[in-house]
């Protein structure tokens, strides 16, 4: 066992570095050596992880999935070393996190204050953009992001769920008619956000609507006041929109048909994970949000 998780850990290597030579002067051993326990993973697994030249590499299929589980594995035996080592650390210095404008201000600014609240020793910075932010790039510790991740060098952490609506206002719905069947979707207008703007909504039962969008915006609390407006239907999350629901301000449209999963995860680079700062951070997130998501998805 001990000699599959060091050939895991020369994969990872090898992927980050670019090459077989760079990965063996990170790890201080031979190229021959990197280069043998490379092929002897490969003959374990029975595929090609990597395509190599004397000059580059690239991942094959295989390979690419394959090293996504092995960054995380390799993070959780990080995690848990950490915390078996320094389960008592306290968090500080500076915290940057960042996510999408409504979930930020609505959920993550009082959970983050009850954070530093509860370390003093910690500054926390959270900045709310409805882009995708290059985290590295921008310094961030940690992200909150929703749905599906394209990113396989970050770490990421599903810390709860997130149900997805089809919503609009009363005054649009009495003009326009409520929609009875996904096939009714396609008739009326949409509000979109995004880049690009999402005009392809996916249901968990695998049909699917292609919409027409006359508005389409980046910011998801434009979108969300268009609704309110009465602009038109508008795909929102739950934690997003259940005050509006509930006060009768939007109504959500077809109920009964679950659209596809996108829950909600932490991101975070993996050179990040040791910090007690961040360890703390997603566990406090994931233990409030999960129990704030029995109410926020009970409808």
């Amino acid at each position: 066992m001990s000699d599959n998780f060091l050939d895991m850990l020369v994969f990872v290597r090898v992927v980050q570095a670019g090459s077989l030579s760079a990965a063996a002067r990170e790890l201080n051993f031979s190229l021959t050596v990197v280069s043998r326990k490379l092929s002897r993973l490969e003959e374990r697994l029975g595929v090609r992880l990597v395509n190599r030249t004397t000059r580059s590499l690239a991942l094959t299929e295989e390979g690419a999935r394959f090293y996504e589980r092995c960054v995380q594995i390799l993070a959780e035996i990080d995690d848990a070393e950490t915390e078996a080592s320094s389960g008592r650390d306290t968090a500080s210095g500076l915290l940057k996190v960042t996510s999408t404008f409504a979930f930020g201000c609505r959920w993550l600014a009082p959970i983050l204050q009850e954070f530093q609240e509860a370390h003093p020793e910690l500054l926390v910075h959270l900045d709310t953009d409805d882009g995708v932010v290059n985290i590295v790039e921008e310094g961030y510790d940690l992200a909150v992001r929703f749905g599906a991740l394209s990113d396989s060098s970050l770490i990421a952490r599903q810390i709860a769920p997130n149900r997805r609506v089809i919503c609009a206002s009363p005054t649009y719905l009495d003009r326009r008619g409520r929609p009875t069947a996904i096939d009714d979707l396609p008739g009326h207008d949409v509000i979109a956000f995004g880049e690009p703007p999402n005009t392809h909504w996916v249901f968990a039962d695998g049909r699917s609507a292609n919409v027409r969008s006359k508005l389409t915006t980046n910011n998801g609390e434009l979108a969300h006041r268009w609704a309110l407006a009465g602009a038109g239907l508008v795909l929102k999350s739950i934690w997003d929109v259940r005050d509006d629901i509930d006060s009768g301000k939007l109504e959500i449209v077809l109920p009964e048909a679950r659209l596809a999963a996108a829950p909600i995860h932490v991101v975070f680079p993996h050179s990040r994970l040791a910090a007690a700062k961040v360890r703390l951070c997603i566990d406090f997130l994931s233990q409030r949000l999960r129990k704030a998501a029995v109410a926020e998805t009970a409808l």
